[in-house]
């Protein structure tokens, strides 16, 4: 679980922002809001982020799915660069550090965790714990010149020196320590932990363009997801469907299509040695699932079978949500959305936030979205729950919580509906009028 995300220096991001979790003291909605990981400490399970087109809402999403990357992802070869992106409207800034903190809980203990990187290397980097204080596990730094990491293990480490050397030896400049120990035959409890938690529990980021329909099939077809339970959100969410019929089909390849798909393995064997070995494929398996839709014909009824293609966007978006819901009942999770309302009526959009709300227990949703009725709906969301991007003068952005605003602004009665509409808490485009007056230009 997330208690808070600090990015410095990142796509349109200038100084540093922080996207926190951990709730104030109201006890607004606490059963379906708040989640403890341990003892006296609150978090959010729900974090939406408004603002205005170029706003900055979708970097705070990236820079996680970012440092997701860097961590699971790392580059194999010292000469390979780092995705990036610093804020260029800023002749420093342009050629600075960018920097990531994040502070989470993982089984029970809370880390927090720095990183900082240029294109060519990881700059700095520290992992703590508190047990209950904190503690270091460790701290790197990079010679810039001779492209050589020096690590110092704090005694919380708990490795013998040769296995210092050996993570010390398989973290490249352009690699975090983290890497270097999924790269290594050794093992520690918290680098274990901490991994994980990037691998396993932080979701790759969806976008509206994201399809999580075969991941979902092949769930669906080796038990990992329940069939039964998508029916179920489904026809909560007022579709017609009675049952989901999965169908294998194998498409062979033809000579053309043999020879991209062994290009593309040489290519892939050349940055991963161990897929050298593996034959090139002849054919392509393919899982598809259909909808079955009972429906009325005269005084009797009939099922039919509709292809998932011929089920309009609104239909697959929300069949992918159940999948996803379902992975994440009972589990620990932290999902990343784009546009979250993207093809969904916002009747299905608010059923799918209170199906989260109410039935998942550990797990947190950080999403993007334009659709502000949902502030009309004070008894489904928190004040810290809500969260503005700003575009300011320099051309960087401002996040702030709604619960940043005063009582002079806010208060138990007002709506934030009209408040948001109206411009009171920024976060909205500044449009000019309609006229177009091309014919006076000089």
């Amino acid at each position: 679980m997330i208690v808070s995300f600090s990015i410095t220096n990142f796509r349109s991001i200038k100084d540093t922002v922080t996207l926190s979790f951990e709730a104030d003291k109201s006890q607004d909605l606490e059963k379906y809001f708040i989640l403890e990981p341990a003892p006296g400490q609150r978090l959010l399970k729900l974090g939406l982020i408004y603002g205005a087109n170029g706003s900055g809402k979708t970097t705070i999403l990236k820079a996680l799915d970012s440092l997701r990357t860097l961590i699971v992802s790392s580059p194999l070869q010292k000469q390979t660069t780092l995705n990036y992106t610093p804020f260029l409207f800023n002749a420093l800034t342009s050629a600075q550090e960018t920097k990531f903190e994040l502070i989470f809980f993982q089984n029970g203990i809370k880390y927090s965790y720095e990183i900082a990187f240029t294109k060519e290397a990881i700059t700095f980097e520290k992992l703590e714990f508190y047990s209950p204080n904190k503690s270091l596990i460790y701290k790197r730094e990079t010679n810039i010149e001779k492209q050589l990491t020096e690590i110092k293990f704090g005694t919380k480490a708990k490795l013998k020196r040769t296995q210092e050397e050996i993570l010390e030896a398989n973290t490249l400049w352009n690699n975090p320590v983290l890497s270097g120990f999924l790269k290594s035959n050794i093992d520690s409890p918290e680098l274990r932990d901490v991994t994980d938690w990037f691998d396993k529990v932080l979701r790759k980021l969806i976008t509206p363009k994201t399809d999580l329909s075969d991941s979902i099939n092949k769930a669906i077809e080796n038990k990992e997801i329940n069939k039964d339970h998508i029916i179920k959100f489904l026809q909560k969410a007022d579709f017609k469907i009675t049952d989901l019929a999965l169908e294998k089909r194998t498409i062979d390849y033809d000579d053309d299509m043999r020879k991209i798909m062994r290009f593309i393995n040489k290519q892939i064997a050349s940055r991963t040695p161990s897929s050298s070995s593996e034959k090139d494929p002849e054919s392509l398996d393919l899982l598809e699932i259909g909808f079955r839709h009972s429906v009325l014909n005269g005084d009797h009824s009939d099922s039919y079978i509709l292809p998932y293609a011929q089920e309009s966007e609104g239909t697959q978006r929300y069949f992918q949500f159940s999948g996803l819901l379902d992975q994440i009942l009972g589990k620990s999770s932290v999902i990343l959305i784009d546009e979250l309302e993207s093809s969904l009526h916002p009747e299905l959009l608010k059923h799918f936030l209170l199906l989260f709300l109410v039935n998942v227990k550990g797990s947190q949703i950080i999403a993007t979205t334009h659709y502000r009725e949902l502030l009309m709906e004070r008894d489904i969301f928190r004040d810290d729950a809500i969260w503005f991007t700003e575009k300011i003068s320099d051309g960087s952005i401002e996040l702030y919580a709604l619960s940043d605003f005063d009582s002079s602004v806010i208060r138990d009665t007002t709506s934030v509906f009209n408040a948001y509409k109206s411009g009171k808490l920024g976060a909205v485009p500044q449009l000019e009028d309609y006229y177009l007056d091309f014919d006076n230009e000089s």
